[in-house]
């Protein structure tokens, strides 16, 4: 019997979804490792492994570790840092979105250990959080020192005391058994660092933490 021909176009999609599928499970892996305390030190044989691909497959993805953490940086905040920008957007104080971020990331922190220990890995390494995050930082940041609410030298400063700070803040929760409010004292003095008076830092960072909300086009997925 002659064999049947496939649509050179269904056998493109073939292939990509294929492709798409290897992608994820070498991301999914590299999660799993990263989710550990010693994940730091991964190595691309590890990630391998446990995604049961060879090395060869792996380089027909990645570059090597550092487009690998790139990627699950991405993949591990792109959407809850969509939900966070959505919730804050709202407010038009930077003091107060800035510490509402904070707040965000350090309660999804002591809840879920696996992203939190994710995001102090890959941090580790590289930019603090994923390039994506480490932007909006500045852009707040920014914002802030335009208004005169954050009186710092340059929004580089002023990004990494945001950053900096939430990043250690977030080591001390998967370590070590914090205050209840710990999120909120962290929030607060972060924006003190910032040069907020401390009274208004304070009552700023203590308000009630927001619901987080997703934008609709996220919900919708």
């Amino acid at each position: 019997m002659p064999r049947k021909q496939v649509d050179p176009e269904r056998r493109a999609e073939i292939g990509r979804e294929r492709r798409a599928r290897t992608r994820a499970r070498i991301i999914a892996a590299a999660f799993d490792i990263f989710g550990e305390e010693n994940g730091l030190f991964a190595r691309i044989e590890d990630v391998v492994e446990k995604a049961g691909v060879t090395r060869a497959t792996f380089y027909n993805h990645f570059s090597g570790m550092v487009e690998l953490r790139e990627a699950l940086a991405d993949e591990v905040t792109h959407h809850f840092l969509e939900a966070v920008t959505h919730t804050i957007s709202a407010m038009p104080d930077a003091r107060e979105r800035s510490a509402t971020a904070v707040r965000f990331y350090l309660h999804r922190a002591r809840e879920d250990r696996r992203w939190a220990w994710s995001m102090l890995n890959m941090s580790a390494s590289g930019m603090i959080f994923g390039a994506e995050t480490y932007r909006q930082a500045e852009q707040t940041v920014a914002e802030g020192i335009a208004d005169g609410v954050f009186p710092v030298p340059s929004r580089a400063m002023g990004r990494d005391l945001l950053l900096g700070t939430t990043l250690a803040a977030m080591g001390s929760l998967v370590r070590e058994e914090m205050a209840e409010d710990y999120p909120e004292t962290v929030a607060g003095y972060i924006l003190h660092a910032l040069r907020v008076p401390y009274d208004e830092a304070r009552a700023i960072a203590m308000k009630p933490l927001p619901e987080l909300r997703y934008p609709p086009s996220v919900e919708g997925e």
